[in-house]
């Protein structure tokens, strides 16, 4: 359980745990967010969103001091008064991400991928078409070889013939850690990330330029893709109540869902006590 006292460092993942089903923050929430500062403990939005929706993040988590970005891949430093200063930008060679799906789909048949390699604001993924990806109005068709001629921030993929999890896992199975990491964030896709990239080491950028040590920090979730930061988290794994099995199986505590302010209400509380 998390020890007695204040982390210091708080980060949360945003959408399906800080961000509402109908892709809102509520003021309660930014209030409170604005106490954890307050009280002098710096505040991390984690999420799997790249860098060309920093500004949609920035109005998510208006109180983050710093940004783990594209599931770890980009960190950003809010606290400068000269402007954002980049801390990490890891990508991923077209030519590894080839190789890589042939020896996926060798297994799994063809796969819609997509990928993400653009940070300019609201640019578009690149790919193939898929009806299910939910953000028709931020993407361009594009053949696979345009689309693998450039260094990627990350990749998605799915296959309608497996389930996003049985997916994933079989994804992780051919792939070893040392060449991608491979996750999923709820979306339907799994995601292909540089080596070494995910939530975690995001976050250890972060602290290490705090001073902060892991067993300091305070973390939320609700998809696979939190699972790095929850084994690196020290002070305490809070995981919302519409989580993922996985991650409310990981977490030391279960706070309300997205939808009624869980993280905040779970906030409000520690500073109360």
């Amino acid at each position: 359980m998390p020890r007695p006292g204040l982390p210091k460092l708080i980060a949360t993942d945003l959408d399906g745990t800080l961000v509402r089903s109908d892709e809102t923050v509520s003021a309660y929430t930014h209030e409170v967010l604005d106490r954890v500062r307050s009280a002098g403990i710096p505040v991390v939005g984690a999420t799997g969103r790249g860098p060309r929706l920093a500004e949609l993040t920035r109005n998510d988590i208006r109180a983050a001091d710093f940004l783990v970005m594209a599931g770890g891949g980009r960190v950003v430093d809010q606290t400068d008064p000269a402007g954002p200063v980049v801390l990490r930008d890891v990508r991923l060679p077209g030519a590894d991400l080839a190789e890589l799906l042939v020896a996926i789909e060798a297994e799994v048949g063809p796969m819609t991928v997509m990928v993400e390699a653009l940070d300019g604001p609201d640019d578009p993924l690149w790919g193939d078409f898929d009806p299910s990806w939910p953000y028709q109005d931020r993407f361009e068709v594009r053949t696979r070889l345009d689309c693998l001629n450039t260094d990627v921030i990350k990749a998605f993929a799915r296959t309608p013939d497996h389930d996003v999890d049985a997916l994933l896992d079989t994804a992780r199975r051919i792939v070893p850690p040392e060449q991608a990491s491979i996750t999923q964030a709820g979306l339907g896709f799994i995601e292909i990330c540089p080596p070494g990239v995910d939530k975690a080491t995001g976050l250890a950028v972060v602290a290490q330029a705090l001073g902060v040590d892991p067993a300091e920090v305070l973390v939320f979730g609700d998809m696979p893709n939190d699972l790095p930061m929850f084994e690196w988290a020290g002070w305490g794994r809070v995981a919302v109540s519409n989580a993922h099995p996985l991650v409310r199986r990981s977490a030391d505590e279960v706070t309300l869902r997205n939808d009624d302010d869980g993280v905040a209400v779970y906030l409000d509380r520690l500073l109360s006590r």
